[in-house]
């Protein structure tokens, strides 16, 4: 908890972000509120319903998940409904640095510095502050490996954390039924 000026500014920082997530978990409402939340997660799918068993893949692995590009919208809203949507973007980010061009790749690292890690950042993300100096200092050479620690201790943050909730929300519950329902009602015209 945060003791006043002679805490760090870290501290204090961290200290606020977790009490602001408990009080906007705490003040939103099960219920009517969760299924409309859910009912907008699934409009994230769009053309691109997934299939039962790219569900059950889902159920069993969040790297099949995190592999797909229909569970990475799906799960991205999912974050969003959570608050925690900086979380996806700041792996996509990673992921695409990766790709980016090696002229192009100084500026490109200091804007996901700048938008993601320093501290303050408009969407910063839970680093620890090892993690977050190694990341500052990598930015300095802008390799393609630089933000790999990061995109690392995030990947984990959200398999260990909202990955879990995700399998247990009515979303995932919903697609799974509806694909069952699917199942039994084809056998049935059938027999």
């Amino acid at each position: 908890m945060c003791k006043g000026m002679g805490e760090s500014p870290c501290t204090c920082l961290n200290s606020t972000k977790s009490i602001r997530t408990r009080i906007r978990v705490f003040l939103q409402k099960p219920g009517v509120q969760a299924a409309d939340q859910d009912g907008k997660i699934a409009a994230a799918a769009g053309d691109s319903r997934p299939s039962a068993k790219e569900v059950e893949k889902w159920k069993e692995s969040f790297s099949y998940l995190m592999s797909s590009d229909c569970g990475r919208k799906i799960f991205g809203r999912f974050l969003k409904s959570e608050y925690s949507e900086e979380n996806m973007d700041f792996w996509v980010a990673c992921d695409n640095y990766k790709k980016t061009a090696a002229s192009k790749q100084g500026s490109k690292a200091k804007q996901i510095y700048h938008q993601y890690v320093e501290i303050n950042a408009p969407h910063e993300v839970n680093l620890d502050a090892t993690t977050r100096e190694s990341t500052k200092q990598n930015v300095g050479d802008a390799q393609q490996a630089c933000f790999d620690g990061a995109q690392k201790m995030i990947y984990k943050l959200m398999e260990k954390d909202s990955y879990r909730r995700f399998l247990k929300s009515k979303l995932i519950q919903d697609l799974c039924q509806k694909k069952s329902d699917k199942k039994r009602r084809g056998k049935r015209t059938s027999t």
